[in-house]
């Protein structure tokens, strides 16, 4: 009985090989059929498996977004109407991160002029028993808290250490105040980006750091909307926009609210772990012009600035001006991880490890951070 042989398509591609080899644009057109049909499969695939993530990503953190209208009372200081107290809204976003209804949003979203709160879900259900619980006094972060509430929907927070440059991502929020939970997508454009914003007329000027750059449209209403993963999970919080440029936005990253997140659901307030040291961030044009040992870490009282705050963590464990704090228990401290960021996935009340170098020795201080209180 004669043995049936089979062709593999390790042979075939040989075969298609040899005939362009011999017969030129024949053999070409034979391999632009057979390798152009198969990329075409293999494009179209990618095309919608990625879609399908886009989709996937989108349902998982929808019924966690919400809109915020906050209304504001002022006096007037108009000539004709001196005096007259008056009433205006805006709107905002805001994201569900507590089953029993804490809600994490930007404070310029519900600022400290802001007389009441509606809370839109993504079904549409609104609730008006709705108060600011705290707002943090060195960030664009404030805390709602809907009354009496359970099994609410709360977002799944990722760790934004761990993005990169060119990571896909998706916008999520109430933009223009009218378009409740629009999606956009676009990659992180930048990291530790430093900016100062402020509203639409200039005023409330606020400076803000380490924060995700992102080209996946933010719009006015976006703010304190989550920026997600392919993965559903949020990375960081919406909060500004370039207005002078397109593609151009800034998210607040995850790791930076993680703690006052965990400090808001567990005492019902921000308590921010506190350091106590002034310091800038060493670059390499630093380093040359202080003729430092090391191009990375955190300067301590540069520019003549005094080290720490009296009775603070850093001044009882003993920094002093001149230092270079290089890392913070084993996490090195960098242009690409800033003391700030740092310090922010710690908790009051954590010991750690503050590796300095002073004088060219390297050495290690040992703390416990304290709350936040303003200076």
């Amino acid at each position: 009985m004669e043995e049936k042989k089979h062709v593999t398509k390790a042979q075939i591609y040989i075969l298609l090989a040899v005939i362009g080899i011999l017969s030129g644009g024949a053999g070409s057109a034979i391999y632009n059929e057979f390798f152009g049909a198969e990329n075409t499969r293999v494009e179209t695939a990618i095309i919608e498996a990625e879609g399908d993530a886009v989709a996937k990503a989108a349902e998982k953190i929808a019924s966690s977004v919400v809109s915020i209208i906050s209304e504001s009372t002022a006096t007037s200081t108009s000539f004709f109407s001196y005096g007259q107290d008056y009433t205006s809204q805006s709107a905002g976003t805001g994201i569900i991160v507590s089953t029993d209804g804490y809600i994490l949003t930007n404070k310029h979203v519900v600022d400290e002029q802001t007389s009441k709160v509606t809370v839109v879900l993504a079904d549409g259900t609104e609730f008006d028993d709705v108060t600011v619980v705290d707002r943090d006094p060195t960030n664009d972060v404030a805390f709602l808290k809907i009354a009496d509430v359970k099994n609410m929907p709360a977002a799944e927070i990722g760790a934004s250490s761990e993005l990169k440059i060119g990571t896909k991502v998706l916008a999520v929020g109430n933009a223009l105040g009218q378009f409740q939970n629009t999606v956009t997508s676009g990659i992180i454009s930048g990291l530790n980006r430093s900016i100062t914003a402020s509203d639409n007329s200039g005023a409330g000027a606020e400076s803000l750091s380490d924060l995700i750059q992102t080209d996946a449209a933010i719009n006015s209403g976006n703010s304190g909307g989550p920026l997600i993963t392919y993965d559903g999970k949020v990375v960081g919080m919406n909060t500004a926009v370039a207005a002078s440029a397109d593609g151009i936005g800034f998210a607040i990253p995850a790791d930076a609210l993680a703690s006052s997140i965990n400090s808001v659901i567990k005492n019902g307030k921000i308590e921010k772990a506190y350091l106590g040291v002034y310091y800038v961030m060493i670059t390499k044009a630093l380093a040359k012009e202080k003729n430092l040992a090391v191009d990375y870490g955190a300067y301590v009282g540069a520019n003549n600035q005094r080290a720490t705050v009296a009775g603070s963590p850093a001044d009882k464990a003993g920094v002093k001006s001149g230092d270079i704090i290089t890392a913070v228990n084993d996490q090195s401290v960098d242009e690409q991880h800033p003391l700030s960021s740092v310090l922010s996935r710690f908790q009051v009340g954590d010991k750690i490890t503050l590796t300095i170098l002073r004088d060219g020795k390297e050495m290690a201080l040992e703390l416990t951070l304290e709350p936040y209180a303003q200076q």
